[in-house]
């Protein structure tokens, strides 16, 4: 049966685990470096679910809950407790995963994405604390098929994001999850990683008809690992809803699997209702309360988050709004810039010193998947600002420029030295670019008689043949006065 998809509406709701970046566990002294370890090196009695041992609260980890609940806007809780949810699967030792129910640490925030449309709040109803599982890994095919567990994650602390149902789109969600892992980035709570697993997202999205709003069966989506994996994933899972509504099919409350390779969702469980964890208060922790000088303190500590950088980059530098966005998606990119920015000397400009950290250098962090901390190491910023002068002060040419770069991280020479090295300095000389000038006008006939006709585009093609004569070093400006003063005398 046909349909039309814009007679329906999207609705996504996120659920998100941060691990957080704390040196112990959540309710016990391991090290929480534990990636590269051995496999079950770093438990304990209480992260292994001993009988007989109990769970202490890392402070830190409380600290960096309440951090990220500031940051999005959240309500601090005054009173707060931890409860067991309980189920039985391999990778909960205990049987029941200490986590936060009716009482968590932050609820009622919200944070913002740009859409088409503009600006849109996204609520989040709730922040949480908890600890992480262990870690299955499948191994063999058919009858010799075998799991292992790892407990070295078990106990590392959690922080679950739940947002409204407020997403209207897979872009929106993608936008909101970009926009998340910024704000955790800044703060420093976590590495926010999907790649390594500290970032992990699970979406909830159902359809219904434009103009209603009754909320229809929902269908949860796992298994997802990256930014295109969640857009991806519910673009799938939207239009398989249409189709199975339009056809008057029943669609389930099922937990479904991402297949990242087949690019569909697959069937992996009916969906668990809260109570059947059936959640009770933990009784080996005592709930937390908060004062309010201690969430003043934590207040304070907040760094200044990204959306306030961007708008400050747009003032203070008078950059866009795009520009101001790339350049603080990180918080090391908008230090780097900003102690960029500081040694610049004339005649760049803060604009110019934007252009070479959004372009140039960001292709190679893209080529060498690198951070821009990787790059600093090689490239400080003294070495780029006097990259970016001798530019600007036209010692060189934008594109002798980036090879120049390519040159200075690979090497860690200066920008100065590799000029001088590889004579790469920009000819500004009329007579050294005379012969130049004279054979791209000589072997290109059919520009020169274009350029006579009117088509005075022409001149600029003439003017890129100098640029390959003189491999990129020639002043195009001058070339292209020359070039249309010779053309005229013809």
């Amino acid at each position: 049966m046909s349909y039309n998809f814009d007679d329906y509406e999207t609705i996504i709701g996120l659920e998100v685990h941060a691990q957080l970046k704390t040196k112990s566990k959540m309710y016990c002294r391991c090290d929480a470096d534990y990636v590269n370890a051995a496999p079950n090196t770093h438990v304990c009695p209480v992260c292994l679910g001993m009988p007989g041992s109990l769970p202490t609260v890392n402070k830190q980890a409380v600290e960096y809950a309440m951090m990220t609940a500031l940051a999005l806007n959240c309500h601090v809780a005054e009173f707060t407790k931890f409860d067991r949810k309980n189920y039985n699967y391999p990778d909960l030792v205990k049987g029941y995963q200490i986590s936060q129910y009716d009482l968590p640490i932050g609820s009622h925030g919200w944070l913002t994405v740009d859409t088409e449309e503009g600006t849109r709040k996204i609520g989040i109803n709730r922040c949480h604390m908890e600890e992480d599982v262990g870690k299955l890994t499948h191994h063999g095919h058919g009858s010799s098929a075998y799991t292992v567990i790892d407990f070295n994650r078990a106990g590392m602390p959690l922080l679950e994001i739940v947002s409204e149902p407020d997403m209207r789109s897979p872009e929106e969600a993608r936008q909101y999850l970009v926009k998340l892992r910024s704000i955790l980035w800044y703060t420093g709570v976590s590495n926010a990683s999907m790649e390594e697993g500290s970032f992990r997202c699970d979406a909830n999205i159902s359809i219904r008809p434009k103009g209603t709003d009754k909320l229809l069966t929902k269908v949860e989506v796992k298994n997802i690992n990256s930014f295109r994996g969640v857009f991806r994933a519910l673009a799938y899972e939207e239009i398989r809803q249409r189709e199975m509504f339009a056809a008057g099919e029943r669609i389930i409350q099922e937990t479904r699997g991402w297949m990242d390779g087949e690019g569909k969702t697959v069937s992996q469980r009916s969906k668990e209702e809260a109570n059947d964890y059936r959640y009770f208060p933990e009784p080996d922790i005592p709930p937390i309360t908060p004062s309010r000088e201690w969430v003043e303190e934590v207040r304070a500590k907040l760094p200044e988050l990204p959306d306030a950088r961007r708008d400050r980059f747009m003032e203070q530098y008078a950059l866009s709004s795009y520009d101001s966005s790339l350049l603080t998606s990180t918080r090391e990119m908008a230090d780097y810039y900003e102690k960029l920015v500081s040694v610049l000397e004339a005649p760049a400009t803060s604009k110019d010193a934007a252009n070479w950290v959004i372009g140039s250098v960001s292709t190679i962090l893209n080529n060498e998947t690198i951070d821009i901390a990787a790059f600093a190491e090689k490239v400080d910023v003294k070495g780029l600002s006097g990259l970016i002068t001798l530019v600007a002060n036209k010692t060189i040419t934008a594109n002798t420029g980036k090879e120049v770069l390519d040159e200075m991280y690979k090497t860690g020479k200066s920008a100065k030295d590799i000029v001088a090295e590889k004579g790469l300095a920009q000819i500004s000389d009329e007579g050294a670019l005379d012969q130049a000038v004279a054979d791209a006008i000589a072997a290109n006939p059919q520009a020169v008689a274009d350029y006579k006709a009117g088509k005075t585009q022409s001149a600029r093609f003439l003017v890129g043949q100098v640029m390959k004569l003189t491999k990129g070093r020639a002043n195009a400006n001058l070339v292209m006065d020359m070039i249309t003063k010779k053309l005229g005398e013809l």
